[in-house]
């Protein structure tokens, strides 16, 4: 397929790859510098973009009811009313336990710290032949993890009770989904003015296959973070583990992430559960592992299927890039972009070797 290809056409897109690369890492490491100003551009474009994306999860439904001979204006209040009809009974059901979970949980963390830190003096005690250089090096660990968990929380709960953040998501991010689910065809013939017309035919099939295996795989593990978010309360609501909800709901996000998801997600359980006793740390163990043995042999291959079609080191490798770039929020990324990237150059390849 390459043995026709010009060296010189080659190395140009190799360099441009090194030249975006390096420019993606300045991006990165200067943050700091425009910090302030990209934050005010997120405020402002974060209803948007979470319009579009929910708009974007909810159109294929709106289409499979058009299809049934149903007029679309009535298809998409339907879809609306449902929706954010259950997303408003389920926010006045959950929201003010996960903040008050969330605010005891901030409260008590130093309590939990103190805990901790008399396991990790019995931990020295019996590693007291390890060179003092260990200790050292264990002690920057463990106040580090100290900091990061405080800052996280206390974090978590300033953004979480923010009443103008609230008051925007319930009342324009509805209004715009409806405009976005409504004039979706005047969007589509608005952007298709800014791609020449040559390129038309391309961009469509792009996108279609971008969609075809980003939406499925998105859709899929939004229905099964659901279940495992469920599940998992139902689990520890029975087992009396305390801040439930909050751990069920980390449990669901991190399960977005492939591999490791289940193990971050198990982690912040089994530190709560460690504080109580032995016995309840069994039973969080074997609650995790039955429910991701579920969710993985069961819903997985046929909610969420091969939907991507990327090998699994090339997945590892995209997690660690994203872990290290932007933590948790990268992590969480890190697929759905790497799939984004892979099915473009899937096209662009498949584009080559046919002319």
């Amino acid at each position: 397929m390459f043995k026709e290809e010009n060296p010189l056409h080659i190395l140009y897109w190799l360099i441009i790859c090194i030249l975006s690369f390096l420019l993606f890492f300045l991006f990165v490491k200067l943050f700091p510098f425009y910090g302030a100003v990209f934050s005010f551009l997120w405020s402002i474009f974060f209803p948007f973009l979470l319009s579009l994306f929910i708009a974007y999860l909810l159109y294929p439904i709106v289409q499979r009811i058009h299809s049934l001979n149903i007029p679309k204006g009535l298809a998409i209040l339907i879809i609306y009313v449902l929706f954010f009809g259950g997303i408003i009974f389920a926010v006045n059901r959950i929201y003010p336990l996960f903040v008050m979970q969330l605010t005891d949980l901030s409260e008590q963390l130093p309590e939990f710290i103190t805990t901790y830190k008399k396991w990790i003096y019995q931990l020295y005690e019996s590693t007291a032949f390890l060179p003092e250089m260990v200790h050292d090096k264990m002690d920057g660990l463990f106040l580090k993890i100290e900091s990061g968990m405080e800052n996280m929380v206390s974090k978590l709960v300033t953004s979480i009770t923010k009443i103008f953040d609230i008051i925007i998501v319930i009342t324009v991010i509805p209004v715009l989904v409806f405009y976005f689910l409504k004039d979706t065809k005047r969007i589509k013939d608005w952007l298709k003015k800014w791609i020449p017309s040559k390129y038309h035919q391309r961009a469509h099939e792009v996108l279609y296959s971008i969609d075809k295996s980003l939406g499925n795989y998105i859709r899929g593990q939004l229905l099964v973070s659901l279940f495992v978010s469920i599940t998992t309360f139902t689990c520890f609501y029975f087992l009396d583990l305390k801040y439930a909800l909050v751990l069920a709901i980390i449990m669901g996000v991190t399960n977005f992430i492939p591999y490791f998801g289940p193990i971050i997600g198990a982690l912040p359980a089994l530190a709560i559960a460690l504080t109580v006793s032995t016995k309840l740390v069994l039973f969080v163990l074997l609650t995790v592992f039955v429910i991701q043995l579920i969710e993985s042999n069961l819903l997985s291959p046929y909610i969420v299927g091969k939907s991507i079609h990327i090998h699994p080191v090339a997945i590892i490798f995209a997690l660690l890039v994203g872990g290290k770039i932007g933590g948790v929020i990268g992590l969480l990324l890190a697929v759905p972009l790497l799939t984004i990237c892979n099915e473009i150059v899937k096209q662009v390849v498949t584009k080559n070797s046919t002319d």
